[in-house]
């Protein structure tokens, strides 16, 4: 992109009206503000951008896109961001809202410029699990070496560009908070032009990635916590819009939430999450950072309810708090871990507030901050850090600065008596002290608190070690170590709190998905959390982009994958789309009794000379769509990976039946989505088939389990 324009061949002028808009009082009057201003820059032929370079990798399109050819006629809306960043996060419902009100046809089009601060940051795999992480739906270009960025002059994350329809520069926006004048600006623009009929409803060659991704048991799963008492693992299905409480042998015992993002409260089958992340668990009750809707929310495992515990469900900017939990605006939690101020044991809440850069505490029971007053039980109030996202040590917690803090971990006996945090966009590990709330660096980052570009990967002490954007942390006592998801670098490390020391524990420092087995032979792709158990033995870990859950082994220094995904819920009320050529089955109906276990066991075969292929997503799924209540509104899935033996997947046929004409006849369908390859290499195929069993229901007893068994030949 040639240099014909930039942001400060508007400064002036947009300055001068953005200080009219401040001034206005109706909103007419801003109207009028932003037409003339309007008229007086599409007079200026100074402000034509150069096209795009040529060899853009592009994201949601079918190909390039041009200033002058796709995105002529069109109101173009650039959001120059960075995926790592919160606030950049925080702009993406604005950019929804306006693809919700304007549509392509419309004459808006909005193009994702992705300017990389990390170097992970600027591989198109990683950036693609972004746009599908965060649900974007316009296309994306990847700006890896930020030339779109210098030629245009932008100078922070996030920036928004308006383009009129002859790829003329209108208006800027810097930084977060800007939703109502964004729309303003929008507004006015598709109007005006519009009036002069210079709007265009072509369509732009949209492809988006997520119609084409396969379904997977967990999506993104963001965060783990382990209930070691129980011997319970709970999964933060963040992608799915769920949580998971499944046992460490594998079986799931609860899916909340999903497959849709919602804010509601309510049973298990009416609550919702959106993108949730950080989790919390002790006895029947799991805390759950609900990052997106800005909530701190409950689960009651005995009840099987779910409660807003603080948030108003809107991002809030109040970086104070000190109300009670549901009046309380918060903005972006990222984790959450119980601990002990001045009551109680486990009387609070600690809440990393990525959203404004703080610590927050949210009481459960009566107590008291360090050096702070009485907190009756309720009342979310800020603990550490003054909201400037910097990388700011200080013996006073609110004088102290975070930046993005991600990650906690409490270790709450001495000599170590503090809360870790992964304080993710300044790529260290702090620690706040739990008497006073002292602010301390522990590895990562450098003495220059104002500095956030000190990363890297290098093992060492203190602020010779380098990490690159670490989001999870989780403190083993038995050890008295904190093993750390060094997110960016692909890596789990481990950190000595008493000698500052950081070392790789497992990991290449590549991406991928490959599992070792041993440590140093294993891959990930942006682990965003993990937790210990088993007495220090055990780590669970959330490989974010791999949608896995893996264990390494400490003593034999192994790594596997959670040994359960064989059947949970894909988060998914309805199954993937069968390809017209799937053979399709109706079988004979069966008589099942309420509460009674139902097997369907398939034996599958393949075609002569053929084998299943390695590593592609073959899988099943159960379904009941039309008769939901039969799987309680999921889709059940689990991987194929051995046509040894018969498939067997089972379900429980639920105590409460549904009220049903006579002459009804719910039925489940069991799909196979298998991939594979002739021996002799030369092409590989998918096939597809469904069966669904219709079920005589009764309400009387009968016995414990009832299998039918069948056959079907690929």
């Amino acid at each position: 992109m040639a240099s014909q324009c930039s942001l400060s061949s508007i400064f002036v002028v947009q300055s001068e009206l953005d200080c009219a808009l401040d001034d206005a009082t109706t909103e007419q009057e801003k109207e009028n503000l932003v037409q003339q201003y309007l008229k007086n820059v599409d007079e200026r032929e100074d402000l034509k951008i150069a096209d795009f370079q040529q060899g853009l990798e592009w994201l949601n399109t079918e190909g390039p896109l041009s200033v002058y050819k796709e995105l002529s006629g069109k109101v173009v809306v650039l959001d120059f961001f960075t995926y790592c960043c919160i606030n950049c996060m925080h702009i993406l419902p604005d950019l929804h809202q306006l693809e919700k009100i304007h549509s392509v046809e419309d004459g808006l089009v909005i193009v994702g410029v992705h300017s990389a601060k990390f170097p992970n940051e600027k591989v198109l795999d990683n950036i693609r699990s972004a746009v599908l992480r965060y649900d974007i739906c316009h296309p994306v270009v990847n700006d890896s070496d930020a030339q779109l960025w210098h030629e245009l002059e932008v100078s922070c994350w996030p920036t928004l560009v308006l383009l009129g329809p002859k790829g003329n520069l209108l208006f800027s926006l810097v930084g977060e908070g800007h939703r109502d004048r964004l729309a303003l600006f929008t507004e006015m623009s598709m109007r005006f032009y519009g009036g002069q009929g210079l709007l265009r409803r072509h369509a732009v060659g949209l492809k988006l990635l997520k119609d084409s991704l396969p379904p997977s048991i967990l999506a993104f799963p963001g965060k783990v916590a382990v209930d070691n008492s129980n011997k319970r693992l709970v999964i933060a299905d963040t992608g799915h819009h769920r949580v998971l409480v499944v046992s460490l042998t594998g079986q799931l015992l609860h899916a909340v939430g999903g497959p849709k993002s919602g804010r509601q409260d309510g049973s298990f089958l009416e609550a919702s999450f959106n993108s949730p992340q950080g989790v919390a668990i002790k006895g029947d009750a799991v805390y759950v950072a609900d990052t997106e809707n800005h909530l701190i929310r409950k689960i009651d495992l005995l009840h099987k309810r779910v409660s807003t515990l603080a948030g108003v469900g809107e991002q809030g900017t109040d970086k104070e708090g000190g109300a009670m939990g549901p009046e309380q605006p918060i903005s972006s939690p990222w984790d959450v871990a119980l601990g002990t101020a001045g009551g109680e044991e486990d009387n609070v809440l600690w809440i990393a507030m990525a959203g404004t850069h703080q610590i927050w505490a949210l009481f459960l029971a009566d107590g008291k901050l360090p050096k702070g007053s009485d907190s009756k039980a309720g009342t979310c109030v800020r603990w550490a850090g003054s909201g400037s996202e910097e990388n700011r040590n200080n013996a006073y917690p609110h004088k102290a600065g975070f930046a993005q803090p991600s990650g906690l971990a409490p270790a709450p006996h001495e000599p170590w008596g503090c809360l870790f945090v992964a304080d993710s966009e300044s790529s260290s590990i702090r620690t706040v002290a739990l008497k006073d709330g002292a602010v301390k660096s522990l590895v990562g980052a450098e003495r220059d608190p104002l500095n956030l570009f000190a990363f890297g990967d290098i093992d060492g002490k203190g602020v010779d070690a380098k990490l690159q954007h670490p989001l999870g942390v989780t403190w083993c006592s038995e050890q008295n170590l904190l093993y750390v998801a060094d997110s960016y670098n692909h890596k789990i490390k481990v950190v000595d709190p008493k000698a500052k020391q950081c070392s790789t524990v497992a990991g290449t420092g590549a991406a991928g998905d490959t599992v070792g087995p041993e440590f140093n032979q294993s891959y990930f792709n942006e682990p965003g959390g993990l937790c210990v158990a088993d007495g220090g033995r055990t780590l669970y870990v959330a490989d974010t982009n791999n949608h896995q859950i893996k264990v390494l082994d400490l003593d034999s220094k192994i790594v596997s994958l959670f040994r359960s995904q064989s059947q949970w819920s894909s988060g998914t009320a309805k199954a993937p789309l069968l390809p017209k050529s799937a053979a399709r089955k109706h079988m004979s109906a069966v008589a099942v009794s309420a509460g009674q276990t139902l097997t369907l066991s398939l034996t599958l075969t393949l075609p002569e000379g053929v084998h299943l292929t390695e590593g592609a997503p073959s899988c099943w799924t159960l379904s009941a769509e039309g008769n939901e209540w039969l799987l309680e509104g999921q889709t059940l899935m689990g991987d194929i990976s051995d046509l040894s033996r018969s498939l067997r997947v089972s379900t429980k046929v639920p105590l409460a039946l549904k009220t049903q004409h006579p002459s009804d006849e719910p039925s489940i369908t069991l799909s196979v989505f298998v991939y594979y390859c002739l021996d002799s290499g030369s092409a590989c195929l998918m096939k597809a088939a469904s069966f669904t069993q219709p079920l005589h229901i009764s309400a009387l007893a009968g016995e414990e389990e009832v299998t039918v068994a069948f056959a079907h030949t690929l």
